[in-house]
């Protein structure tokens, strides 16, 4: 029995060496297959790195305000007998929106009218009595009394007639009409918008650090994404002279124009104010740039032979005494150009293009597209047949 349990302990342990070898020779195997293995080359496009001369110009985001914006409404109650508008349309200013009821003033007037009447006759009567000393002077002032005070008694119902026919109080578009014929209105309830559009402010805020750059009359571009292609210009016309204690910014108040009426107050903006200074900057297509928490980068194309002997500089450089140098990557495909990643700062963003600041030279060749399936060092096929035309200012045909 004894024997048979011993046989056994040996006959596995003879199995878990033969395993054991098999697995160690598949993983030899698969080591030397991963060292002889040769990474394919990545196909790409390209541009270079060039300078190129901008406009200075300070960014924000703007509030659309109309010169003159009113909600109109009714300053005595009364009964609408007559609607003189529609809905959108343009008004100039005096034209009739509303009329009211006023017959009973109408009837009030014709009375207060002949009290007037009756009492410019009255004075004019004493006053000829007075200078023949039939009455007296008390006489002749209570009747001039009588007769201001039947005057102002027909102003005042000429007043309230002219306050129950609502005028438009300047020209402009109206907006919604919120009564309706017959209605009972009362002191302050609206009846429509009214905004004088032609032309249009546009609020925004800068940093107090710019204020010396701001002036008035300066120029700005205004653009908005609600209007795809709209661009229009205009000109600051005021600045407040108070800085927003919590902000720190000023605010800035600029005049365009808007002949078409595209742009309606509350609309949102981009706003550029140009500066006189123009600025020397250097490009790259903003695809071509692989953004990251740890940094920017982009992939430079460089020539084999020479990426070989930076890297053999470097090494030699950096070699510390007693240090082994690591273990090497796979070897490339041998196309004569090779990726190297570059970390680089990036500035201000135009159209499909953005400035790098930092770590890119003139006329750098980098990738233009895809680079975020590239690796550091990867070989590198030239392709430029189907490669995008970048543009500072882009005007999409699909717009």
């Amino acid at each position: 029995m004894k024997k048979r349990i011993i046989y056994a302990i040996i006959l596995l342990v003879l199995v878990i060496a033969v395993l054991a070898g098999i697995k160690a020779l598949q993983i030899k195997a698969m080591i030397a297959g991963g060292k002889k293995f040769v990474m394919p080359a990545e196909t790409v496009t390209t541009t270079t790195a060039h300078s190129d001369s901008w406009d200075s110009s300070l960014s924000a985001v703007g509030t659309l305000t109309a010169v003159q914006g009113v909600t109109v409404a009714g300053e005595l109650a009364g009964k609408i007998v007559n609607i003189g508008f529609q809905p959108g349309s343009l008004v100039k200013k005096g034209d009739i929106l509303v009329a009211q009821d006023v017959a009973a003033e109408q009837a009030q007037l014709q009375g207060a009218l002949a009290q007037v009447q009756l009492t410019r006759s009255t004075l004019e009567r004493d006053k000829k009595m007075l200078a023949e000393r039939i009455i007296s002077q008390a006489d002749y002032d209570t009747a001039l009394a009588q007769k201001e005070q039947a005057e102002a008694q027909v102003a005042n119902i000429r007043a309230t007639i002219a306050k129950k026919t609502i005028r438009a109080p300047f020209t402009g578009r109206l907006g919604i009409r919120q009564v309706n014929l017959g209605q009972m209105l009362r002191e302050n309830d609206p009846v429509v918008t009214l905004q004088s559009l032609n032309p249009i402010f546009v609020d925004f805020a800068l940093p107090q650090q710019q204020l010396g750059q701001l002036k008035v009359g300066q120029t700005i571009r205004v653009t908005s994404d609600a209007i795809p292609g709209l661009s229009t210009t205009g000109r600051i016309s005021a600045i407040n002279p108070l800085i927003d204690a919590d902000t720190r910014n000023v605010k800035v108040q600029a005049t365009i124009e808007n002949a078409l009426e595209r742009l309606r107050p509350g609309m949102f903006v981009n706003v550029a104010v140009g500066l006189p200074v123009r600025q020397k900057v250097l490009t790259v297509p903003t695809t071509s740039v692989l953004y990251n928490p740890y940094g920017d980068s982009v992939f430079l194309v460089v020539d084999a032979k020479e990426e070989k002997e930076l890297e053999a500089k470097e090494a030699k450089a950096s070699k510390v005494p007693g240090k082994q140098p690591g273990p090497q990557g796979p070897p490339q495909a041998q196309t004569g150009k090779v990726l190297r990643q570059q970390f680089v700062r990036l500035g201000e963003k135009r159209g499909d293009l953005v400035v790098v600041t930092s770590g890119l030279k003139e006329g750098e060749v980098v990738v233009s597209t895809g680079v975020f399936k590239l690796h550091n060092g990867q070989s590198a096929i030239i392709d430029n047949k189907l490669a995008p035309n970048f543009q500072k200012a882009p005007k999409p045909e699909n717009n």
